[in-house]
Formats: structure tokens, sequence, C-alpha cells
């Protein structure tokens, strides 16, 4: 695969980053493509590695190592470093509905478990799998191609996200009539507001959905399913309806003062801020404003480093970043060898950010919010911050507060980014699904089945918040177990 001495004869090198003092002065994507030349030579640094452990996708004491969808990753690169890219779309698109998001959202399980980063640096296969989906759009590749023939079935699926969208295009292409709902006035989900602009613009949603469209997939805005009626006649309406309705619901902070203003869910921020964007360029001033305020975000996971980098954007006077884990390694521990996750430490783009315009890395380690101080009209204006200490008792780890270590903080604007604990009630209360410990919709492993007579789950709502990759995987997933139940075989 690929030139048998590529990885030694070619550095590893990604897409060009605008610099992050000029990034910040707008919300745009700030990766520039390398020349299809340049691309190339990273396609050869793929090995012939016997056996690719980048494709391979399976869990490693509790954490995922390799691409989820199993993509066919030698395979593309290989091609990519013969400049045959009609045929590595051919190839990319056998297993990965959407390459257009994973290649700008996915932290890149197979370059984590690339036999190359054993003793030296993963083969860019995020930049290759975005060359080979953007040729094919610039050179037609991705036309509409409605199914030559349908089957005479109805699907429903409620959600537009990664995961919803892939159930809807497989079962589209396999010939279904496929309705889909979203709750929200845009499709895409996660995509469209979850995720900031910087980090995959929205025309490039729109551009998949549009296709879709042409290939015979109908769409239905503002439509949130939240009662028995509605539930009631969906099913009675389809042969089969799939629920792919995430796991919103968001982890709060209950600690002295929650109940002030300017205290905000995450994942409410960053959809107001991205609505206001779409719809005005930010003119409505619908949007919780940072310019000027001192930030405090709460977390340090990808969500919260979104919300530093777009406080950043609109001028936020500082940002604090906490977070309640120990700083990682910067270079994996022994207990921790290839290919399984990496546990090192990341600074992504809105640290990087930070850095560039405050001169420090915003995180805090091992410290939580111990108590909100609110003014007079009710504004928060500070936060107590306390150190924490790892704690096994019993065989189970917990987080307990350093006596002592307390700290306040100015904070005009918190933003609450502590993960999600599960499905959003409503929607769940209408179908009557039965869910599991975790909040999410009790299913084994490997089905989709739910309580309900045909209805199915998949994405976030069945497994947990995860990643678009697996939202893809489960998309395509349930749709070979409709497939099969509607039809007693799949071709999927």
């Amino acid at each position: 695969m690929g030139k048998k001495t590529g990885f030694l004869d070619y550095a590893r090198e990604t897409s060009y980053e605008v610099p992050p003092t000029e990034r910040i002065k707008n919300f745009d994507e700030f990766h520039i493509p390398l020349s299809t030349k340049e691309q190339q030579k990273q396609g050869a640094r793929c090995m012939d590695c016997g056996i690719p452990f980048c494709q391979y996708g399976q869990k490693i004491k509790g954490m995922f190592s390799g691409c989820p969808l199993n993509n066919l990753i030698p395979e593309w690169n290989d091609l990519v470093f013969k400049g045959k890219y009609e045929q590595a779309h051919k190839r990319l698109k056998k297993t990965n509905n959407f390459p257009e998001f994973t290649s700008r959202v996915c932290p890149a399980l197979c370059e984590k478990a690339c036999t190359c980063s054993l003793n030296g640096e993963a083969v860019s296969v995020k930049e290759n799998e975005h060359a080979i989906i953007e040729y094919a759009y610039e050179h037609l590749l991705e036309e509409p191609e409605p199914p030559l023939k349908r089957v005479g079935k109805r699907i429903a699926v409620i959600g537009s996200g990664p995961a919803g969208l892939a159930a809807a295009d497989t079962l589209n292409q396999r010939g279904y009539d496929c309705d889909v709902y979203e709750r929200e006035d845009r499709l895409g989900g996660l995509l469209m507001y979850g995720i900031p602009n910087m980090k995959i613009e929205k025309n490039i949603i729109d551009r998949r959905i549009y296709k879709m469209i042409a290939e015979g997939v109908k769409f239905f805005t503002n439509k949130d399913i939240t009662t028995k009626k509605q539930a009631k006649e969906l099913l009675s309406k389809y042969d089969a309806v799939i629920l792919a309705v995430g796991a919103k619901e968001p982890r709060d902070i209950n600690v002295p003062g929650r109940e002030g203003n300017n205290i905000l869910f995450a994942v409410d921020y960053l959809t107001q801020v991205t609505k206001s964007l779409l719809n005005s360029e930010f003119k409505d001033g619908q949007y919780p404003n940072a310019k000027g305020k001192n930030v405090l975000v709460i977390g340090g996971g990808d969500t919260g480093n979104d919300c530093v980098g777009t406080a950043i954007r609109h001028g936020a006077k500082s940002v604090l970043q906490l977070e309640m884990m120990s700083e990682p390694p910067l270079v994996r521990a022994d207990s921790n060898p290839w290919p399984e996750w990496p546990l090192v430490k990341k600074t992504d783009y809105g640290q990087e950010e930070n850095i560039a315009v405050f001169g420090e890395d915003p995180r805090v380690y091992n410290s939580t919010v111990k108590e909100f101080i609110l003014d007079s009209k009710g504004n928060v204006k500070q936060a107590v911050i306390v150190k924490l200490q790892t704690v096994v008792k019993d065989g189970r780890r917990s987080f307990e507060q350093v006596p002592g270590s307390e700290k306040t903080v100015p904070c005009d604007l918190v933003l609450i980014a502590a993960g999600f604990i599960g499905a959003q009630k409503p929607v769940i209360n209408a179908f009557g699904v039965e869910l599991d410990a975790r909040n999410t919709v009790k299913c084994d492993e490997n089905d989709h089945h739910t309580n309900i007579s045909k209805l199915y789950s998949a994405g976030d709502v069945r497994r947990g918040q995860s990643l678009v990759v697996w939202a893809i995987r489960e998309g395509r997933e349930v749709a070979k177990q409709v497939d099969f139940d509607l039809m007693g075989y799949t071709g999927l």
C-alpha cells in the first residue's frame, strides 16, 4: 500500500492552519488543504503494515481503537498516492455516508491506531479522506443518484443528526421512502447547532442534505414529537420508526448561586450563537455575547474547547476553563501502549487561541466550582473554585474537594460543558420507551429494537454521548436491522 518506503521518505504534513490571531476574526473554517501533489505524498506514507489497525474499530481496555466505520483506509490511501481519486471515492463511500463530516470533526481514531504512530507520526488519514470527498464534489462524483426502484415501504426517522441522516440515506438508497422529522428550524442536529461554524461550515451540511432531497428523502423541520398522539400516528403511518434524537440532557452543576443569570449550558450557548450567526451575522443580538466579559467554562472536553474558541471570537476579556481530571502526560505512559487510545494531553484550537490572545493555557486541572457569587441584580459576578483530589475506595474512584484550596475568580458569563446524562424526556415519554441505567434507550449491545413494536433507536440516544463517526455507524447498522425485519434479509 502506498510507496514501500513512503513513511521513511516523507514526513507527516497536514493542512495549513490560519494563525490563531487571524482566524479569531471570523467564524470560518481555518484549515487550508495541501496541494494535490503534497497530498499524494501523504498517501504514500501508508506502509504495507500487514494488519491495518487503523480500520480495526474494536474495543481495547474499554476504549475503542481504529475506525468504527471500518473504513478501507489502506486501499484509498494507496489510491490517493497513485492519483486515482475517483476509485478512492468509490472505496471511501462503501463504508462512510458522509466523509465531509468525519474529515472535519472526527478526532481520527484511525490515526491513533496507525502502525506508523507506534514509533513515529501517523499517516494523515483524516486529511486524505478530506481530499477525496472534496475532489468528488468538485468533479461531480457526488451528483444525486435516486434508487432505480422503490420497495413500497415507508420509514420515519426522528432526528436529523448524523445518525438519523445516515439511517435515512442508507435506507433511501435501498429503495425505502424515508421521511425525516427535525424539531429545530434547520437540519443537521448536533452538526448544525452543537458544533461551531469554524469546525464545520453549515453549507457543508446543506450540500449533503440537498443531495439527499434530490435522491428522494423528505425532510420536515420544526417538528417536535412530544405527545403520545403524535407518536401513535407515526407508528401507524409508517412501517418502521427510528429514534435518532441524540442524548442532549446536559449535566448540571448544583452549587449555591447556580440560579444566577448568565450561567448557561454550553449546548444552549453554542446553539444560540450559531443561530444568530446564520440568521443575521450576529446583527439580531439574539445570543449571549461574551464581549468584554470574564468567561468561565466548566468542562475540559470538546464542547468546552468550542466554548473557549467561540468566546474569544466575540472578544472575551478573559477565559478560564476548569477540568476535573488531572493533567494528562504529553506522551503515552507505559500502561497505555499502542494501539490503545492515547491518554495524552491535547491542546485544541480554542486553547491555542487563548494562548495566542492571553498568553496562557486557559485550563485549570483538578478543579471545579464550589459556589457562584451573584450581584444585587442576580447576575453572576464571581465563582469560588476549589481543587480536587482523586480518592479510590472499594475499587471505585471519586473526587473530593481539597480543604483550604478555595480561590475566588471573576466571571460574568459561565458556560457549563460538563457532558450529558442521556436522552431528553419529552420524545421518550411520548413513545413510552424504556431507558437503561445510563438514561439511554434500553437495547442489547448489537440490537436496535426498543420495547415498542416497529420502533428502533440509533446514535447517542442508544449508546450515550459519542462521536459523529459512531453516529454514522449507528445509522448504518439500524438501517440494516430495519431492512432485515421488513424484507426478511438485508441487502445493505
